[in-house]
């Protein structure tokens, strides 16, 4: 799809400076990230550090950031405009430094490759400072669900 042409892409750049509350993502909903860029296959959101985001040492829980880095590459593909969903089939990821409760981060969704049936994606959160949190790279199928816009 031409991003100039773009509803999808339109939404998410109307929705720069604005948490995720509008997201079709019951899970974008709850991380409550916040917009900061959109592009064609790219999207950035920060993210406060939220007790309910940690684990004991209170540091950014892994399946935290999993959710954050699936989400968000997720939201880069609705970027491109496809007329259905896609959907993970994998993620792989590395936890490399620790974000800590009350911490700003920042994520970057990026779609690498686009495929027909298959896309290719990458992710990272970054903190202040500009040490590397964590990093995936993920690949999405199409669904037969066709996106509601």
């Amino acid at each position: 799809m031409d991003n100039l042409t773009n509803p999808r892409l339109d939404f998410f750049r109307s929705q720069i400076g604005n948490d995720m509350r509008h997201s079709i993502s019951p899970m974008g909903r709850w991380l409550k990230g916040t917009i900061r860029a959109a592009e064609y296959g790219r999207l950035v959101a920060d993210y406060l550090i939220r007790e309910d985001l940690t684990n004991p040492a209170g540091t950014l829980h892994g399946g935290a950031a999993a959710a954050i880095l699936d989400d968000l590459v997720g939201a880069a593909v609705f970027t491109l405009g496809r007329e259905y969903a896609y959907t993970s089939v994998n993620l792989n990821i590395d936890f490399l430094h620790a974000a800590r409760l009350g911490d700003t981060v920042t994520a970057t969704g990026q779609i690498i490759r686009e495929g027909k049936n298959i896309i290719h994606g990458e992710g990272r959160i970054v903190a202040a400072d500009g040490k590397l949190i964590a990093k995936c790279a993920t690949n999405l199928i199409q669904t037969s669900l066709k996106l509601p816009f």
